[in-house]
């Protein structure tokens, strides 16, 4: 069934029509023309079944490039595909066939969506990242947002490809992954950090070994030896939980080269920090942050929260990273690397960051 379900995404996609059982029903003719009648509406109705039950969203996973679909209200829904956001045609019958639509995703992840609990954060085990709110929470009506995985592993030059990455900047973040240096990849929401930093890591020498951790699995990494580690919600006992904190203590003891975290956001900072300035060169995150002039205070913000001194901070930030990769803003309508910088410490001891290279200048700064 899933290699079924790839050709007929990729034959919708192809022939740009939305997935219903009439178009379903002819790219399977068309794939398998001795199909009975009968096998034939039994395996429509299992293909559509499968392709995550999204109700009038599903003909948006279909999108080439899609990252998010985000509903404001049973009537106003938007998506990004990498150029921004933009809104659809597409719409819930009502705001309470949204919010019932909403209620049923949780249920599947074994959470609850109510006005006792109005909101939620799962992700789907076809590894959609989903978020709900409901009114009065949100006044103007549900509130979903869906973030999607990605489809296929992108390579730097598959970046470079398709304009995103200049070939300078392409040499620069091969050096940085060859010669080992611990990183920092910052920007926006939907800037495209999650993605260069699985194509960075997919220049790893396979003889490397990097423990992967994340709060939902995001990070599609084309590596030999990759070790995937994720943290759990607690249950609705508030049991079972696992942490991003747990997970990076727990990485420590499986013999990583590099440790990747997904996104730090939390008190999982201070035991990166301290695994870092262990050793596990050539590690890294990303970080939400709106320049690299930003990242030193976001992440001593950060430091400050797990309770760590702010001079200690600034020490392991300046020993644990040596780099910042800053995406540019999604608003400005295409992604890439707006420039890359380094960590510097001043003689007070506080850490900032200096531009190495930037991209549109095509020359390296001193």
């Amino acid at each position: 069934m899933p290699d079924l379900l790839e050709q007929i995404r990729a034959a919708c996609i192809e022939a740009k029509v939305e997935p219903n059982a009439d178009s379903i029903s002819q790219i399977v003719r068309s794939l398998y023309p001795a199909t009975s009648h009968a096998d034939l509406v039994e395996l429509v109705e299992e293909v559509l079944s499968s392709i995550n039950g999204l109700g009038p969203l599903e003909e948006l996973l279909f999108l080439p490039n899609l990252t998010d679909i985000l509903v404001n209200r049973f009537d106003d829904v938007w998506i990004d595909r990498g150029y921004g956001l933009e809104r659809t045609q597409v719409k819930f019958s009502s705001e309470s066939a949204a919010q019932e639509f909403a209620k049923r995703i949780a249920t599947r992840g074994h959470r609850r969506l109510d006005e006792a609990q109005p909101f939620v954060d799962i992700q789907t085990d076809t590894g959609l990242r989903f978020h709900a709110m409901l009114p009065p929470i949100s006044s103007s009506g549900v509130a979903i947002s869906i973030r999607t995985p990605l489809r296929i592993s992108l390579t730097l030059e598959d970046m470079v490809a398709a304009g995103n990455l200049e070939s300078e900047t392409y040499q620069a973040l091969c050096e940085l992954i060859h010669e080992q240096k611990s990183f920092v990849v910052s920007g926006g929401t939907g800037s495209g950090k999650t993605t260069l930093l699985a194509a960075m890591m997919n220049k790893v020498r396979t003889t490397e070994r990097i423990v992967v951790i994340e709060d939902s699995a995001e990070l599609l990494i084309s590596h030999p030896h990759v070790v995937r580690i994720q943290a759990r919600l607690a249950n609705s006992e508030g049991a079972g939980g696992i942490t991003m904190t747990d997970l990076v203590r727990q990485s420590l003891r499986m013999r990583p080269d590099r440790i990747v975290v997904g996104e730090v956001r939390g008190k999982e900072l201070s035991d990166l920090l301290l695994a870092l300035n262990t050793g596990h060169k050539g590690s890294a995150t990303t970080i939400h942050a709106d320049d690299a002039a930003s990242v030193p205070t976001r992440i001593e913000a950060l430091g400050l929260l797990a309770g760590l001194p702010r001079e200690a901070i600034h020490a392991q930030m300046h020993s644990a990273f040596d780099a910042v990769i800053q995406m540019k803003n999604s608003r400005d309508g295409k992604r890439g690397v707006a420039e890359i910088a380094e960590f510097t410490r001043s003689p007070n001891g506080s850490v900032t960051t200096q531009p190495i290279y930037k991209p549109r200048l095509i020359t390296r700064v001193a």
